[in-house]
C-alpha cells in the first residue's frame, strides 16, 4: 500500500514538472520578449497592432504610441500592449481559395459568379 502511493505521488511530481516544462516556461519566455519588443520601439519603427493595423511610430509615451497609418498622415493612437509585431506581420494563407480566383476576375465575372452561388443556394434551401 505504501509503495503505490509513493508511486503515485512520484507520478504527480512528473507531471506537475512537465507541465511547468511544456506550458508556462515557454509562455512566460514569449511574454518577456512581447514586453522587451514593446519596450525597444522607436520613433521611426514600422509596427503592426493586434487589431491589423499596419503603420510608423511618429511619438511614444509611457503607455502609449501614437502612428501614422498612410502618407496622408493619419495619426492613430494605441496602447503599448496593442503592438503586435516591429514590421509588417506576415499574412495568413488565404484559406478561401476562391477569394484568389475573384482577384483575377472582371466586375462582371464576378457578379456572375456571386449571382450563380446565390442560385445554388437558393435551390438547396427549396428541397
Amino acid at each position: 500500500m505504501n509503495g503505490d502511493m509513493t508511486y503515485t505521488l512520484i507520478m504527480i511530481i512528473i507531471l506537475i514538472a512537465v507541465f511547468y516544462l511544456f506550458m508556462i516556461r515557454p509562455e512566460s519566455k514569449r511574454k518577456k520578449q512581447q514586453e522587451e519588443m514593446r519596450s525597444n520601439l522607436r520613433k521611426g519603427d514600422q509596427i503592426t497592432t493586434i487589431g491589423g493595423v499596419v503603420g510608423r511610430v511618429v511619438k511614444i509615451e509611457d503607455n502609449t504610441i501614437i502612428i501614422e497609418t498612410s502618407e496622408d498622415r493619419v495619426r492613430m493612437e494605441f496602447a503599448k500592449w496593442a503592438v503586435s509585431t516591429v514590421g509588417v506581420q506576415k499574412s495568413i494563407e488565404d484559406t478561401n481559395n476562391n477569394k484568389k480566383n475573384r482577384k483575377k476576375q472582371t466586375p462582371e465575372e464576378r457578379a456572375e459568379s456571386f449571382s450563380l452561388e446565390d442560385t445554388a443556394s437558393e435551390e438547396a434551401n427549396k428541397e
